[in-house]
């Protein structure tokens, strides 16, 4: 890891950006529902306020943990270190998953409780059938393209406000809304509203969502060259001069948000 942040400082990191994340999109679910009736206004309403909350997390926690939020974007970081690349170690992307998840769902209890409403009450809405799940996949491949492609192209600096405004187009033009997180997925279901999914759907839902993290890899490479290939174009830039990875190539120090060893946020989907 080119991050100097210890490995507890980058889980706190993790736990409270993907916690705030979640607060954003229940809570602002929460919000839309009760002042329409008007389904296509609360998404109106909640698609900006998750892009708009998630750029900004990815930004503050960027430097820290590289905001991943999202277990997807974890594995994605541990699959370019065994690939050659910089990224996670194994126990770091168990860590970081682990504080997500929990995250997550202290997020979605937060929420709740913040409007007033039942704490810890599981969701009772079920996303179910073969199509919501080609939409996962499809959410979550795009989401993995996004971060990854302009982490080897050498632009991080974009990862947030492309991030952002790809999470609030693909809440439009999926047909699941775009969940495309494990542990974003696992803290709506403790939310019986609006953004919430039925405990009985999280099972396709995340193996989709793993499904489209691999095939957004594959994209990836197929379009910007393995990782490897990234990391070997860039030891030949000139001192100072920030690398693929988003860091000083002497320095060492923390670069954007996102990069090979770090990727962005994940990311809400949104959450």
């Amino acid at each position: 890891m080119t991050n100097s942040a210890s490995l507890s400082r980058r889980a706190t990191a993790e736990l409270v950006g993907t916690a705030a994340l979640l607060v954003v999109v229940i809570g602002s679910g929460i919000q839309a529902a009760a002042l329409t009736s008007d389904t296509g206004v609360a998404l109106v309403a909640n698609s900006l306020a998750s892009a708009i909350g998630l750029g900004l997390i990815i930004t503050l926690f960027g430097p820290l943990s590289g905001a991943h939020l999202n277990p997807v974007v974890t594995l994605t970081a541990w699959w370019g270190r065994r690939t050659g690349g910089e990224g996670l170690e194994g126990r770091e992307a168990l860590v970081y998953v682990a504080a997500q998840t929990a995250g997550a769902i202290g997020g979605a209890v937060l929420a709740e409780a913040m409007f007033g409403r039942l704490p810890g009450a599981f969701s009772t809405q079920v996303r179910d059938g073969g199509h919501l799940l080609v939409g996962e996949v499809v959410a979550t491949a795009g989401l993995v393209l996004v971060i990854q492609g302009l982490g080897r192209i050498g632009r991080p600096k974009l990862i947030p406000a492309a991030v952002a405004a790809y999470i609030a187009a693909a809440i439009w033009f999926t047909s699941s809304g775009s969940f495309a997180n494990p542990a974003g997925t696992i803290g709506r279901s403790f939310s019986d509203s609006f953004t919430g999914i039925a405990p009985q759907s999280l099972p396709g839902f995340v193996a989709a969502q793993l499904v489209g993290g691999i095939l957004g890899l594959v994209l990836a490479g197929l379009l910007y060259g393995s990782t490897r290939r990234a990391a070997a174009s860039t030891t030949a830039t000139p001192s100072g001069i920030p690398s693929i990875t988003g860091t000083s190539t002497t320095t060492g120090t923390i670069g954007p948000v996102a990069e090979t060893s770090a990727p962005g946020p994940a990311f809400q989907a949104v959450g």
